[in-house]
């Protein structure tokens, strides 16, 4: 069995997880915009969507407080994280992560392709992905070469092109299969699980939704840890992770 549990990650973490034992965060927390209306935000149908999903409170930044304190807590000196978040509550997670120590290295942002349905503005067609460290002074890991080789120019190659802060991942379709309300693309996790772990490292998601972080740790030879509030959602994912053959 493995180390997720179907639990509050604030409460969780503090009775599961021991001090500065996690080499790598990479979440995508509730962006605090009503996910009940998602399939009007992006103009598509829901039936094959698990009931449950869990909305984050009103307030957003002692919502983000709580569980960046646990994070913060778990991680460990030179370890790092990745928080993917919409851009309505950015300023109360970002505000949370200053409060909190943690050091903001990098605000990248992800591109995907086919945006939030508009009539009357601009269509929204990005995520922000912060990439934060335990405190300034930490060196946590980050592997250059993992995903190519060469030296990095400024002539357009693959390797600068694939270090740039803008990152152009197309959201995955997966018409008629069960599935939580957001999914990320396994190609978003496995860039950030591949430029900042190592094989054997220790890879925590705090909100796991589709459990992409888990599957992606797994497929590369790293260690999941997590949580997951809904009970649909977990009963199914863990379902799912159970039977996951990581090297087929």
């Amino acid at each position: 069995m493995y180390p997720i549990w179907n639990e509050d990650c604030v409460l969780g973490a503090a009775a599961r997880i021991e001090d500065e034992t996690v080499d790598l965060i990479v979440t995508d927390p509730p962006f605090g915009i009503d996910g009940a209306k998602l399939d009007k935000h992006y103009n598509r149908k829901e039936s094959n969507v698990l009931d449950g999903y869990v909305e984050a409170p009103d307030d957003y930044y002692g919502f983000s407080r709580a569980w960046l304190e646990q994070a913060r807590r778990v991680m460990k000196p030179n370890a790092s994280m990745y928080i993917v978040s919409g851009w309505t509550n950015l300023r109360q997670l970002l505000n949370a992560c200053h409060d909190l120590g943690l050091f903001l290295i990098n605000h990248c942002v992800w591109k995907y392709n086919f945006g939030v349905y508009t009539q009357r503005k601009y269509v929204t067609s990005h995520y922000h992905v912060l990439y934060l460290k335990k405190s300034e002074k930490a060196k946590p890991t980050f592997n250059t070469h993992c995903r190519f080789t060469g030296e990095r120019d400024r002539t357009g190659s693959p390797l600068y092109r694939d270090m740039e802060d803008v990152w152009v991942i197309n959201r995955e379709y997966q018409p008629g299969e069960v599935k939580n309300k957001n999914k990320l693309p396994d190609a978003l996790v496995e860039k950030m699980i591949a430029y900042s772990s190592n094989e054997g490292d220790v890879v925590a998601d705090f909100f796991l939704g589709n459990f992409t972080t888990a599957f992606c740790a797994l497929k590369m030879k790293r260690k999941p840890v997590g949580f997951e509030l809904n009970p649909a959602s977990f009963q199914h994912n863990m379902d799912r992770l159970l039977k996951f053959n990581p090297s087929a």
